[in-house]
């Protein structure tokens, strides 16, 4: 029979797992989300993706700061779940939590497991270059992104890949195998394999220095650091006058040939010199602008060859 469940997440990324096993026929018995953020000009407190969906379906939602009090985990076991599903919730799980539901907590993570565990495992793929990755669903454990491993989906990374595109197409392919996984532990028939023990890599969080480009780096290395941090953060350069400089967004480069002084423009279509070979920027954004082409925003930027960023 379908599983009663508490689903735990909060960002968009875990919205389709979270529609999947309701779709699937199994039992949401509340959701567990991150707290309400101030945002915006009027600094309302604003809802997360996860949140809106459980609202959406009827399904209550708690928002709680820490999991870490007696209140707090008598009113998880409370719900007695089979399981619980966790797809980016943002709150580390003590072992009560852990060890409440009846058949476990299942986490479903962005990356070829045991490389980068943690925080960021998409931006941390393409920025140093993997040509692939995975959605991994394992059950929890108190270590971070430890667990043994239930089902591993293989994907690609393109050469041009951005995060953004990575993100979309694992939050997918996690959700159809979240929903396979919870169909053999609802039947019996789950099996378990133990990550291995060598490769094991950490995916911090993106820090907002990260994002400044710096144009002596190889121009694969720039190349990568862009599609890495496209469209949040984004990484950027600084250009114009010393009375007046503009932060420029990069949201999407191309690699090409060329030589010269790392971070000077090559021609009037947006090629930058790096540490070796060169960079095309293809799509950018000014600040308070939408994102536009190269030569959509050379019509209203002077930036000519020569010219340093």
């Amino acid at each position: 029979m379908p599983l009663r469940l508490v689903f735990m997440g909060t960002p968009a990324f875990s919205v389709p797992t979270l529609e999947a096993i309701i779709a699937a026929g199994h039992t949401v018995a509340a959701v567990y989300s991150q707290p309400p953020r101030r945002a915006g000009r009027g600094m309302s407190a604003t809802k997360g993706p996860v949140h809106l969906c459980a609202e959406k379906h009827g399904i209550p939602v708690l928002t709680p700061s820490t999991l870490k009090g007696a209140d707090e985990q008598a009113e998880f076991r409370a719900h007695a779940a089979d399981a619980a599903v966790v797809v980016a919730y943002g709150l580390l799980l003590p072992q009560a939590i852990l060890d409440a539901p009846r058949l476990g907590c299942y986490n479903l993570h962005a990356s070829a497991l045991p490389r980068w565990r943690g925080a960021a495992p998409i931006h941390r793929a393409i920025m140093a270059g993997d040509t692939a990755t995975a959605t991994v669903v394992m059950r929890m454990e108190l270590g971070l992104d430890t667990g043994p491993m239930c089902l591993v989906v293989p994907m690609p990374i393109g050469p041009d890949t951005t995060t953004g595109e990575l993100h979309d197409a694992l939050s997918l392919t996690g959700a159809a195998a979240m929903v396979k996984v919870l169909a053999l532990l609802e039947h019996g028939r789950l099996s378990e394999t133990p990550q291995p023990t060598e490769g094991v890599s950490y995916a911090a969080k993106i820090d907002k220095a990260e994002a400044k480009l710096d144009f002596s780096l190889s121009a694969a290395e720039v190349h990568n650091r862009v599609r890495a941090l496209s469209p949040f953060p984004g990484a950027w350069f600084e250009t114009g006058t010393a009375e007046r400089r503009e932060r420029i967004k990069v949201l999407r480069t191309q690699r090409t040939d060329g030589n010269g002084f790392p971070g000077t423009v090559q021609d009037g279509e947006l090629t930058i010199a790096c540490g070796t070979g060169a960079i095309r920027l293809l799509d950018v954004q000014r600040a308070g602008k939408r994102a536009q082409s190269a030569a959509e925003f050379l019509h209203g930027f002077a930036l000519r060859p020569g010219d340093r960023v």
